[in-house]
């Protein structure tokens, strides 16, 4: 009954354009679901970064970290200098992983050279980009499964909606928070967290 209610309050946030936030009873501790831990941790994922090397998500352990899915031609991608800001401001409590997709309006086309090329030339992006991967859908990439699937994070079923939604993890691992791709990365609500 109370994942129902949850589910019927993340709508009714979402469609409000409010940011989504782990449960006050899910906010302490380990993650279980029905008395058995996680199957899987952030902590588990390797991913190849945009330039083809493998990233080993251990290592971001005891740090903070803002997941976004970015596109080169949408009408967030200006966020990029925002998230530039964020990484240059606070690049010492959090990390900033941006994830390429072609998932909403054709808008990221690009191959990885090209989109390493536009985010360097254009923003001066010096946070860490990954290869282009599906963040929705059938072929959705097993981190964006995590991040979008309560069996496996605890609580959020919400996958991204657009371009430049924002996924904001504890320094535990664990899922906090979904920002839809209205609220820019220097938000005080997402700075409020960077500083906590």
């Amino acid at each position: 009954m109370k994942s129902i209610f949850y589910l019927l309050l993340a709508l009714v946030l979402l469609s409000c354009g409010k940011t989504l936030e782990r449960p006050e009873h899910l906010q302490a501790g380990m993650m279980t679901l029905n008395n058995t831990s996680m199957e899987s941790s952030f902590y588990d994922f390797k991913l190849k970064n945009i330039d083809g090397k493998e990233v080993d998500f251990s290592q971001y352990k005891g740090k903070k970290v803002l997941i976004v899915n970015v596109a080169s031609k949408c009408g967030y991608t200006p966020q990029y200098e925002s998230l530039q800001e964020l990484h240059e401001n606070f690049g010492d409590k959090i990390a900033i992983l941006a994830f390429p997709a072609n998932n909403f309006g054709g808008q990221e086309p690009g191959s990885n050279e090209e989109i390493k090329e536009f985010c360097t030339t254009n923003y001066g992006v010096s946070f860490p980009v990954f290869e282009k991967i599906s963040v929705k859908g059938f072929d959705k990439h097993p981190l964006y499964s995590w991040l979008s699937d309560e069996k496996l994070n605890g609580w959020n079923n919400q996958e991204p909606t657009w371009n430049f939604c924002k996924y904001y993890i504890n320094e535990q691992g664990e899922l906090m928070k979904f920002f839809p791709s209205s609220v820019n990365p220097l938000d005080e609500e997402i700075i409020s967290l960077v500083e906590a």
